[in-house]
């Protein structure tokens, strides 16, 4: 059974709809029809602002400079690396060189250790609590994860107005901000 509905449209969804329209080749109440029934399924995220995690990954894949990774492959590849007991040099120096580059991003992005550390647990890295006086307990997932990343937070707040020092556990890390002119 089919009821009819008489819609008031502006020049923005008459625009939208005319472009619908052109582009799927369906006809107005077809995509009317659709519209509603997406709209249904999609309420509650269409009614609320979206998250901000959900607005960082959507800036993140869209820039094209990320890639949504499966932690298991993030594992494969450190574990390949870490094959024959030490990591592969090619690897190091690869990985320093991305580092590095980093560094120079790093230097005016992030106003502490603190930040770096809170988008790298933002980008599943590792998780991170925040203890007083720039103290900070970081736990990764794997000992090799462990290894990239201190490495990484190490030479990627090189160029920071702070120092940091790295003590590390078996699967957690200290971290401990400090002042460079302290």
């Amino acid at each position: 059974m089919t009821h009819r509905v008489t819609v008031s449209l502006d020049d923005d969804a008459r625009a939208a709809l005319e472009t619908l329209g052109a582009e799927t080749g369906m006809g107005q109440s077809e995509l009317v029809r659709r519209a509603l029934s997406f709209y249904a399924a999609n309420f509650e995220a269409a009614r609320e602002r979206p998250s901000d995690n959900l607005e960082q990954y959507y800036q993140m894949l869209s820039s094209g400079e990320h890639v949504l990774l499966d932690v298991d492959f993030l594992h494969a590849f450190l574990e390949h690396c870490y094959a024959d007991g030490d990591p592969d040099p090619a690897f190091v120096e690869a990985a320093d060189r991305v580092s590095d580059y980093h560094a120079r991003e790093y230097e005016n992005r992030f106003a502490d250790v603190g930040e770096l550390l809170e988008w790298l647990s933002f980008c599943g890295f590792l998780e991170v609590r925040h203890e007083a006086g720039g103290v900070y307990h970081v736990v990764f997932p794997s000992e090799a994860i462990q290894w990239f990343m201190t490495r990484f937070i190490e030479r990627s707040t090189a160029s920071m107005p702070t120092e940091i020092e790295i003590e590390r556990g078996v699967s957690k890390t200290i971290v401990a901000e400090r002042a460079s002119d302290e």
